[in-house]
């Protein structure tokens, strides 16, 4: 049986163009108003050595970076969108925002 390595092939491709929205032209948001984000609220942050993590039990405390009163930070996906206080809403906890980041803002800390 006599195997002959078969020959290479050049790949064709068409050239590509720019599909995109053309300027001045409204961006359709209703296709992703329904996708679900994650939202999540932070008091604040610290690092401890594993030894220390592993010597916690009920009723210890843990400081944080943060003091009290000052506001948590309200992410979306892992991004920081607001700032804002916790209330009590129906015997549930929420949160009302005092600052929201602009959009300009969140784009340029994302650089």
């Amino acid at each position: 049986m006599n195997a002959t390595a078969a020959e290479p092939k050049t790949a064709e491709f068409d050239n590509l163009q720019d599909e995109g929205q053309p300027a001045g032209r409204d961006v359709n948001l209703d296709v992703i108003l329904d996708v679900p984000v994650t939202l999540s609220m932070e008091v604040g942050r610290t690092r401890i050595p594993i030894r220390n993590l592993l010597q916690l039990n009920q009723g210890s405390v843990v400081e944080l970076d943060r003091a009290a009163g000052e506001p948590l930070d309200v992410f979306v996906n892992g991004t920081l969108v607001a700032h804002g206080e916790v209330v009590v809403v129906n015997e549930k906890f929420g949160i009302r925002l005092t600052d929201v980041i602009s959009p300009a803002e969140r784009i340029r800390k994302l650089k």
